[in-house]
């Protein structure tokens, strides 16, 4: 009879162990699948995908089925599989000339150790992660035998959810029945790059998604041609000016102005001089021809500035600053570029924003500071500045000259002291282009590099001058006493 009773007791144990293995399969697929996901296979019409439908919809009252359901088989295979193992095990270590009471004891806690063990692995670690490698296909499985487990335990699951959502309550969150499916435009595109690096996802159409996700977040003085690169005309020039100007530049518009950008009549398009007489270009002003546009606020998102710029006829629109000066302006090959990347024709320069060159990057002084660490892997930290010109001209601290280095912060290091043993990255002024910081040389070295590289502008210089400044100071202050 105990034979008996020994077997029927490794079989039940073996089938709640199974029974574990099954709430846990489906709590984790549950929580692992899309709600986009299941309703397309729902669509199919087939009854295990209506299953997994119908418990994704009610999922807070799953998972406390399953929560059940694991706590029930957990403790009773428990109660079941520990004395029969203990029996089994006892006369074993008996014989190995330990007392009764040694080998009880032993017995019992070496049953302990198994039981918890092979129900822990086979119960709940290899279902768990075979729900969360194939989610869809384990939860097809289980929906089905969890959805009757809750019918027949509904007033206890119930009674327990119910307990537990009014505990929830009294921290100030409200329980939710389903997982949230929306997504943040910050968590779409790390969605998109994890997919893009895993090899899931094109790295092209990665980045083109991830850009369109960030364009909302940009706003005009981030989008836009800055003033300083703005070809205008004067509101006394003609037509026969209009036609040169675009002809040497390959611009096919124009602000026209008063005096200057701050006084922007309006714009005008090559294809306008076109419509006028050849003999009468050379008199007529362009004021005449000079057209209205939007005018936004620098601050103005991205998304907003697309509406603006696309309902012009011009599709072009002026940016103003906060003091209600011309920052610049956006055109729609602005916008476009933001999302696509570099978009030139045979009219465009030839020479790039960014260009990979023997010893690092050759980029453009106007390069914002978030293109230059897409495009280079610098990671500069926050600053007052917008673009890598801004941020050489303030680690500088004075207008540059052409071959002026300066050494970078980075944005990991940017609050602890300076330290040359590290390595980093040196900027060298290529080009000015009057006062302003034309191109720029970005340069990964290693420590001994920008140790040797370290400029008398840097951090580590001026700590090594100051104690030199303060003794001058000190004598000064002396010497008028």
């Amino acid at each position: 009879m105990s034979v008996v009773l020994t077997v029927l007791s490794l079989i039940g144990f073996v089938a709640l162990t199974a029974g574990t293995a099954l709430f846990v399969a489906a709590e984790f697929s549950l929580t692992a699948l899309e709600r986009s996901t299941v309703e397309a296979h729902a669509r199919d019409g087939d009854a295990p995908a209506r299953m997994v439908r119908r418990a994704h919809r009610t999922l807070s009252f799953q998972l406390s089925g399953a929560q059940l359901g694991i706590t029930i088989t957990t403790l009773i295979t428990g109660y079941i599989a520990e004395p029969v193992l203990a029996r089994l095990l006892s006369p074993l270590l008996g014989a190995t000339g330990l007392s009764e009471s040694a080998s009880a004891g032993i017995s019992l806690a070496l049953a302990l150790v198994l039981a918890t063990s092979l129900s822990m692995i086979y119960g709940e670690l290899v279902p768990k992660n075979i729900a969360i490698a194939q989610p869809l296909a384990t939860a097809r499985v289980t929906a089905g035998p969890m959805i009757a487990f809750s019918v027949v335990f509904k007033w206890m699951i119930q009674f327990l959810n119910s307990t537990a959502n009014w505990v929830v309550r009294r921290f100030g969150v409200e329980p939710a029945e389903e997982l949230r499916s929306a997504r943040s435009p910050q968590e779409l595109g790390s969605l998109v790059r994890t997919s893009a690096l895993r090899g899931s996802l094109d790295q092209r159409t990665a980045l083109v998604m991830d850009r369109s996700l960030q364009f909302g977040e940009r706003s005009a003085e981030e989008l836009m041609t800055p003033r300083v690169k703005i070809e205008s005309l004067d509101k006394s020039d003609t037509i026969a000016d209009l036609i040169a100007a675009a002809s040497s530049t390959g611009f096919s518009r124009f602000p026209v102005i008063d005096g200057d950008l701050d006084n922007t009549l309006g714009v005008v398009h090559v294809k306008q001089a076109f419509t006028h007489p050849a003999a009468e270009r050379r008199t007529i002003p362009l004021y005449l021809l000079a057209r209205p546009v939007p005018i936004v606020p620098a601050s103005l998102d991205g998304d907003e500035v697309l509406e603006r710029v696309r309902a012009d006829g011009m599709q072009i629109a002026l940016v103003v600053d906060e003091y209600g000066g011309t920052a610049g302006i956006v055109t729609m090959e602005d916008l476009i570029e933001e999302i696509l990347g570099d978009v030139r024709d045979e009219h465009d320069e030839e020479e790039r924003e960014v260009r990979r060159v023997g010893d690092g990057w050759d980029c453009s002084g106007l390069l914002r500071i978030d293109e230059v660490s897409r495009a280079t892997g610098y990671d500069a930290p926050e600053g007052e500045y917008e673009t890598l010109g801004g941020l050489v001209l303030t680690r500088l601290g004075r207008i540059p000259e052409t071959g002026d280095e300066v050494v970078l912060p980075d944005s990991a290091h940017q609050h602890e002291p300076y330290d040359a043993d590290r390595g980093g990255w040196i900027a060298r002024v290529e080009r000015m282009d009057g006062r302003r910081i034309d191109r720029v040389r970005l340069i990964p070295v290693d420590a001994e590099t920008l140790h040797a590289r370290t400029t008398p502008a840097e951090p580590a210089a001026r700590d090594e001058v100051a104690p030199l400044v303060s003794e001058n100071v000190e004598r000064t202050e002396h010497s008028h006493g």
